[in-house]
């Protein structure tokens, strides 16, 4: 059998020495966005991981120009570069915001919100790691449930903030999920974006290491236990309806993917231990394997209500969808 070699980047459009920590889904995400996009793009850039990442000018990594602009203010921002271009005759070039979950799931909401509900013709890429990472690791609302951060040093008490729902709920023309571990659905995913015409918004996966506390070698697995689990589900929506592109077969537990990760160590803990730091700087953190040792009361109550969250939220797409396979 020929390999599928489909995903594989044939020209690559960012430049060597990525500023990026090992292993981190940032460095993959902008190869495949920039490969897409083309040279003919320009990159709107709120604080995040990639602020750090695309590098200072002119040393940019990407190969088309990066505006970098405050936390709140990327899709505002994004929406005065594309009146800009429009009004030189460059329909034709390419808007796209590359922000974390800070600067989707809170700070930058009410930008993000009125550019939507605009329907200006932007594409808005948000890497979903799960914290402000890059300042220490605090949680933000699109940290899950269960999760330890420095803010939350006995573990995140409320779930995640669902934010494909509040993005369902402007009715733009295209939005969709996609990971690391399935390249040719994230570059089919990103080709769709580009060729639709309105306000479409793509929300990845983004492992980290420092700040989920497991090796660099294990993130591209880690995405894909992610999405075996039903904890990252890949859909998509164009004009209406939910596609579900991926239905895991093997039925996993959440659990398989929450043991593989130093944030959660402390639900696999009898208790008796101390509390560690949550900063990703602590290699003796890592979680390497399987946790051993048998959980408290409480945490159990935990896992279980991470994974009744996650069943609950499978059921509801479900209950939305059309079927198409990656």
């Amino acid at each position: 059998m020929k390999p599928d070699t489909d995903f594989i980047i044939t020209g690559e459009q960012v430049s060597k020495g990525a500023l990026s920590c090992r292993g981190c889904g940032w460095s993959l995400l902008a190869r495949y966005v920039s490969n897409v996009m083309g040279p003919e793009t320009v990159y709107v850039v709120p604080a995040c991981c990639f602020s750090i990442i695309a590098g200072p000018s002119p040393m940019n990594l990407m190969n088309g120009t990066v505006v970098h602009t405050l936390f709140a203010a990327a899709a505002a921002t994004a929406t005065g570069v594309r009146h800009a271009l429009d009004r030189q005759g460059k329909q034709e070039t390419n808007v796209v915001v590359l922000a974390g979950d800070g600067g989707t799931f809170d700070i930058g909401l009410q930008a993000l919100s009125g550019a939507a509900s605009r329907e200006e013709n932007i594409l808005f890429i948000c890497n979903n790691n799960g914290a402000y990472m890059n300042t220490g690791v605090q949680s933000s609302a699109g940290t899950p449930s269960g999760v330890r951060t420095t803010t939350d040093p006995s573990g995140k008490a409320t779930p995640a903030k669902n934010v494909m729902e509040i993005i369902e709920a402007h009715n733009i023309p295209y939005f969709a999920t996609a990971s690391p571990a399935f390249l040719r659905d994230l570059q089919r995913k990103l080709e769709k974006a580009k060729e639709a015409r309105g306000f479409r918004f793509l929300m990845v996966d983004g492992p980290c290491p420092p700040g989920h506390k497991h090796e660099p070698a294990i993130s591209i697995e880690l995405a894909r236990i992610a999405v075996e689990t039903r904890f990252f589900p890949l859909f998509e929506s164009a004009n209406g309806g939910i596609e579900i592109n991926y239905f895991p077969q093997k039925n996993l537990p959440v659990d398989d993917y929450l043991k593989r990760q130093g944030r959660f160590a402390h639900l696999y803990s009898d208790g008796s231990e101390s509390r560690a730091p949550a900063s990703g700087q602590d290699s003796g953190a890592h979680a390497n394997g399987n946790q051993t040792r048998e959980t408290s009361g409480k945490n159990q109550e935990m896992l279980n209500a991470i994974q009744m969250q996650v069943d609950q939220q499978w059921e509801k797409l479900m209950g939305k969808q059309t079927v198409s396979k990656v």
